[in-house]
């Protein structure tokens, strides 16, 4: 038997998804939240609580969330796993989830995530512990400021514009009004961006990321189980992570982030490249991530994301399928996103998004960042014909 990484490529399947209370949930805690898409994941995957025997995930306000949760439910795990690192945290445990599956140490894993974070402070709510004792004293906007500062950068180092940026959120927005049940689908256009009240220079309220209620959960299967599952499988077929700092001020580089690490080792696991790829679904909690992710994954040059997103090139008509849920900048963003890239690049495989879907999907790389730039790790699911 393998260890590690080793053989995990197509190891394991996601067979359920499913997501609850985007947008506003008010009434319902952030565990609630993640206990009920957890039960509609199960419902789509055919599945009860007693088949899962592995637990992983995250919630803002409980430290013994995998405890909890399993507990709500009835889950008497044989692995469980809720370390954060922030956004990314979910395509991490799907790594660790897989490794344990491949391994021999679970059958079946739930993942989920909950947050009533709109509806219990209607706004962004952070940990003092994100705080810097270094970066404090400038009292900056956590963690607009520190996104800002990479935006700023890139516009000095490679004429990245306004503009650009703009395109970003309206290709997002584009794609949200696909999406019934994306929170914000109002028309959007760059001269709105750019005229919409200034959050931190360079970013306007619409550059920034959504703050709503939301919850999201995956269940994961090994391969040879995953055919007798009532859904179409979408195989894990690369995964890889990578963090080098945590404030911004720690960063090597403003224009560069770990998914330039984590999105080659993925890509090298799952022996395919950023052309193979039909849908991507980064995460959006500022318009300059898409840019950044982008150029660190492989799909444009450095410094060419600004140009790369002109022209509507990742929006519905463009050549590039980006966010195609609308994103943490216009369907949903309930502190930590990480988990509806899983989601949204699993029912893209499955043939299940509707309006937005794209034609003959069969490989989608989801991607998340945690902290400001911090924490990155890249997945890339496939379908059967991919395997």
């Amino acid at each position: 038997m393998t260890n590690g990484t080793e053989g995990i490529r197509g190891a394991a399947a996601f067979v359920g998804a499913a997501t609850d209370g985007i947008g506003e949930a008010p009434g319902f805690s952030g565990q609630e939240l993640a206990i009920r898409a957890s039960l509609k994941a199960m419902q789509d995957a055919g599945i009860r609580a007693s088949d899962i025997d592995g637990v992983f995930g995250a919630l803002s306000a409980e430290s013994m969330c995998g405890v909890a949760v399993s507990e709500y439910l009835g889950i008497q795990p044989k692995y469980s796993n809720n370390n954060k690192i922030g956004g990314s945290t979910f395509l991490s445990l799907t790594h660790t989830a897989a490794m344990a599956i491949k391994n021999g140490l679970i059958e079946t894993a739930l993942i989920y995530y909950g947050s009533n974070q709109r509806s219990a402070f209607g706004r962004l709510a952070v940990s003092a512990t994100h705080q810097s004792d270094y970066e404090g004293l400038y009292q900056p906007r956590f963690p607009m400021t520190s996104y800002a500062l990479a935006a700023s950068r890139h516009m000095h180092e490679y004429g990245t514009t306004r503009e650009q940026l703009a395109e970003v959120a309206v290709a997002a927005r584009q794609w949200a009004q696909l999406n019934p049940d994306a929170f914000m689908r109002d028309p959007l256009t760059i001269e709105d961006v750019m005229a919409s009240r200034v959050i931190s220079d360079p970013f306007s309220v619409r550059d920034c990321c959504l703050v709503t209620d939301g919850a999201g959960a995956l269940i994961m299967t090994s391969a040879e189980r995953a055919k007798d599952f009532r859904q179409k499988p979408v195989y894990l077929l690369g995964a890889a992570g990578e963090h080098w700092h945590k404030q911004i001020s720690a960063m090597p580089d403003l224009t560069v982030t770990a998914a330039s690490k984590s999105g080659p080792r993925a890509f090298e696991m799952a022996g395919l490249k950023p052309s193979d790829v039909d849908v991507i679904e980064l995460y959006d909690a500022f318009t300059i991530n898409t840019i950044l992710f982008l150029e660190d994954l492989g799909f444009c040059p450095k410094g060419e994301g600004g140009r790369f997103v002109s022209d509507g090139h990742i929006a519905p008509s463009g050549g590039l399928p980006v966010n195609t849920n609308g994103g943490g900048l216009s369907c949903v963003h309930p502190g930590m996103y990480g988990i509806f890239t899983l989601i949204e690049g699993v029912q893209q495989l499955q043939g299940e998004c509707a309006g937005r879907q794209i034609e003959d999907a069969k490989v989608a790389l989801c991607h998340g960042s945690g902290g400001v730039l911090s924490s990155q790790v890249t997945n890339i699911l496939g379908t059967e014909e991919v395997l």
